[in-house]
C-alpha cells in the first residue's frame, strides 16, 4: 500500500509517501481502505516536533513514530473475530486515539470498540472524514467540560476554524445561545452556520463587550486570562483549546497558569484533550443526520500532496476542515 512517513522533523518537506506493508488486523480491529483523512493541528505540531515539550515523548532528536494522521473515513476490508457491530464492505468513519495514527495511507486498522462507526447517512466519505477530531473536541469541550446546558449563553473564539465550525453549530443544537468570533471574510459564514450573534475580531474586541457567557470556548487563546475571565459569569467555565507560547512549552504555559487559577476563583478554568468514545461519535452521528450540523470543507488534497495541505493548515486561515482524498 501507500503512505506518508516521516523520519525527521521540520516542514513538510519531510513529508514522503512510500509504499509500505498493508497492516495486520487483530482480533478487537478493523481493517479500513482508507478514501478520506483531513488534517489536524497535531499533525503539524507532530511533524515540526514543536513545542518541544513534546519531543519528551515523541523523541528528542527525531519522531520515534513515523505516522501522521488520525480522521478517516472509507470502507471495511476485514474485521478481527471479536468484532460483531461492523462487517466487510461497511462504509465508516472515525479516529484513532492520541496515542497512535498512521490514516494517511490506503490502509488502517482501528479498534472497533471506540474508534469507528458506520459513517452518518446523507455524508459522503470526504464529510465524514473532516468530523472525528474536531467535532469531538467542540462536542466535549461544551458538553462534558463546559457542562452546557439548554440556554446557555456561549462564545467560540476562532469560530471559523476546524473546531469552531463544528462548535457553533452543536451550540445551537444542544440550545444555546451562541456568539461567534472570528474575522471579516467568515462573518457571513459563520452566521450562516447558525451563531446569534457574530464578532468581527478585526474591528472588536470581544473581551471589552458587557455581555457575561456561561462558557467560553477558546481555540485561539490570544487573549489574557483576565480578560477572558471578564467575559464569564461569576461562575462561568473557560475552555483552553489552544493558544500561543514559546518553542519550548507552546500554550502549556498559559494552560498551567489557568488550571492554577481556576484552584483559587469561583469560575472554572479546565483544559482537556479530546478521547473517543463510541457514546460521543454516535452522538455526532445522530447530530450529522438530523441535520443540525454539517461540516465545513475548505480544501481537499490528494494523498500525494499532503504537504501542500499542512502548509495550507500552518496558514491559520483555513475555513472548517482540509481534507485528503485517497
Amino acid at each position: 500500500m501507500k503512505g506518508i512517513r516521516f523520519y525527521a522533523y521540520g516542514s513538510s518537506e519531510v513529508l514522503t509517501l512510500q509504499d509500505l506493508d498493508k497492516p495486520a488486523v487483530g482480533d478487537d480491529d478493523v481493517l479500513v481502505r482508507v478514501r478520506a483523512a483531513s488534517v489536524n493541528v497535531v499533525d503539524w505540531h507532530t511533524m515540526r516536533g514543536t513545542p518541544y515539550i513534546m519531543r519528551a515523548r515523541g523523541g528528542m532528536s527525531r519522531p520515534k513514530v513515523n505516522e501522521l494522521g488520525f480522521d478517516l473515513a472509507g470502507q471495511v476490508e476485514a474485521v478481527g473475530r471479536n468484532v460483531t457491530t461492523l462487517r466487510v464492505g461497511d462504509e465508516v468513519f472515525g479516529c484513532q486515539d492520541l496515542e497512535h495514527a498512521g490514516v494517511f495511507a490506503e490502509y488502517v486498522t482501528i479498534p472497533h470498540d471506540a474508534g469507528v462507526l458506520k459513517k452518518p447517512v446523507g455524508l459522503s466519505l470526504e464529510q465524514a472524514a473532516s468530523v472525528p477530531v474536531a467535532a469531538l473536541t467542540a462536542y466535549q469541550a461544551l458538553r462534558h467540560h463546559g457542562r452546557l446546558q439548554p440556554g446557555h449563553k456561549i462564545l467560540v473564539n476562532g469560530a471559523a476554524g476546524g473546531v469552531g465550525t463544528f462548535a457553533v453549530q452543536i451550540g445551537k443544537a444542544l440550545g444555546a445561545e451562541v456568539t461567534a468570533v472570528c474575522s471579516t471574510r467568515n462573518v457571513e459564514m459563520v452566521r450562516a452556520l447558525g451563531a446569534d450573534h457574530v464578532i468581527d475580531y478585526t474591528t472588536e474586541d470581544f473581551t471589552h463587550r458587557a455581555q457575561r457567557h456561561d462558557i467560553l470556548l477558546d481555540n485561539i487563546g490570544n487573549h489574557p486570562l483576565s480578560a477572558c475571565r471578564r467575559v464569564l459569569t461569576p461562575r462561568g467555565t473557560l475552555v483552553l483549546n489552544s493558544g500561543t507560547g514559546g518553542p519550548l512549552l507552546g500554550p502549556l504555559g498559559r494552560v498551567l497558569r489557568g488550571l492554577t487559577l481556576s484552584l483559587f476563583v469561583r469560575q472554572r478554568l479546565v483544559f482537556f484533550l479530546a478521547r473517543p468514545t463510541k457514546g460521543d461519535l454516535e452522538a455526532l452521528r445522530d447530530l450529522l443526520e438530523s441535520g443540525k450540523v454539517t461540516p465545513v470543507i475548505d480544501r481537499t488534497y490528494p494523498l500525494s500532496e499532503l504537504p501542500e495541505a499542512i502548509s495550507y493548515l500552518e496558514t491559520g486561515h483555513v475555513r472548517g476542515k482540509v481534507v485528503i482524498t485517497i
